[in-house]
């Protein structure tokens, strides 16, 4: 299984690299688009700031070639938000797989901070919309009940048609999503124990199924 990482400026790569390589999977961490394209898998991970991750990607044309990717693709953190249509990071268009617009948390109470950081639960949403048996998007599958997995971050991709699992952290979002061969999640599967190791060998078996 050859297994890649988009290689962009920005950081908690290598937490990733280590939970991967615990699975049996040894990835590819690159920038070159030859690279991504054949891989089984690509995964797109990361904490940073939207705009500048966005001006990598676009002056060597990795915007493009994530667009066109038909493989199975995981967005992780600021990997989901620039999959996304536009960001208000910056005020910068992003790849745009999910229509919909990353949002700055606004605290409404006193006990609300920005950023989000600590442990959440997910609710996972049965009845999405590319099935009808009620199951959930194969990313999530197996998670139990109430899973919980750790969040850091101060924007937020609003619950749209896309949205697989939800949080609510000042209101509810967008924690995972699933458009065509793209997945994502908010939070940090690296850093979510057991559930996130469920994730992510999740993802490595829909690299089975293409």
């Amino acid at each position: 299984m050859y297994i890649a990482i988009v290689k962009y400026n920005a950081g908690n790569i290598y937490s990733v690299v280590n939970v991967l390589r615990r699975l049996g999977v040894d990835p590819v961490l690159t920038d070159d688009a030859e690279q991504l394209r054949k891989a089984d898998g690509v995964l797109f991970p990361g904490q940073g700031e939207a705009r500048g991750a966005m001006e990598y990607l676009k002056a060597r044309r990795l915007d493009e070639v994530i667009r066109d990717l038909r493989q199975p693709v995981f967005g992780i953190c600021v990997g989901q938000q620039l999959l996304c249509r536009h960001s208000e990071e910056g005020d910068v268009d992003c790849i745009g797989i999910f229509d919909a617009e990353v949002k700055r948390f606004q605290p409404q109470r006193h006990e609300d901070k920005v950023p989000c950081m600590g442990w959440n639960c997910l609710e996972v949403r049965g009845e999405w919309k590319e099935v009808s048996d009620g199951s959930v998007s194969p990313l999530l599958e197996g998670l139990g009940e109430k899973p919980y997995v750790y969040f850091v971050h101060s924007y937020y991709v609003p619950v749209c048609q896309d949205t697989i699992a939800t949080a609510d952290y000042i209101l509810p979002y967008s924690a995972s999503m699933h458009k065509d061969n793209f997945y994502a999640c908010q939070f940090h599967p690296e850093k979510s124990g057991k559930v996130g190791e469920q994730i992510l060998r999740n993802f490595l078996e829909l690299t089975n199924r293409k």
